[in-house]
């Protein structure tokens, strides 16, 4: 069983960037496919991007557009979330989680495949 705590979020104006932590405890980390999600005030949860199991590949939501980039450390139990170009509909709450349906990257994505969600960490951006 993986624990997940996010760290990172806070309070940046339009334009900015922030670099998003989350650091797992438990084992088999580098066995899992890591995702990021964020889900704003009345809105559904959204798939922001995950990286494959060694960090070499990725896949992202539509909207990020090249503005985000995902890394992860399996030395250090850490997957990154980099956000560039921040604007102020990227405002949310930003969660990792655990890919429990594959261990390979694939195009879609659903919060229904993930597990070990962590507490998430706000992320505000001023306009």
């Amino acid at each position: 069983q993986v624990q997940l705590v996010e760290s990172g979020g806070g309070l940046v104006q339009a334009g900015g960037s922030l670099i998003l932590s989350c650091a797992a405890s438990g084992r088999d980390f580098s066995n899992y496919v890591m995702g990021w999600f964020r889900q704003a005030p009345g809105k559904e949860r959204e798939f922001v991007g995950v990286v494959s199991r060694n960090g070499g590949n990725t896949r992202y939501g539509d909207f990020v557009k090249g503005r985000f980039i995902i890394s992860r450390d399996n030395n250090k139990n850490t997957v990154y979330l980099q956000m560039n170009g921040l604007k102020p509909e990227d405002t949310a709450v930003y969660y990792c989680a655990v890919d429990r349906t594959s261990k390979f990257i694939r195009n879609n994505y659903r919060p229904a495949d993930f597990g070990s969600w962590g507490q998430g960490t706000q992320v505000t951006v001023s306009s």
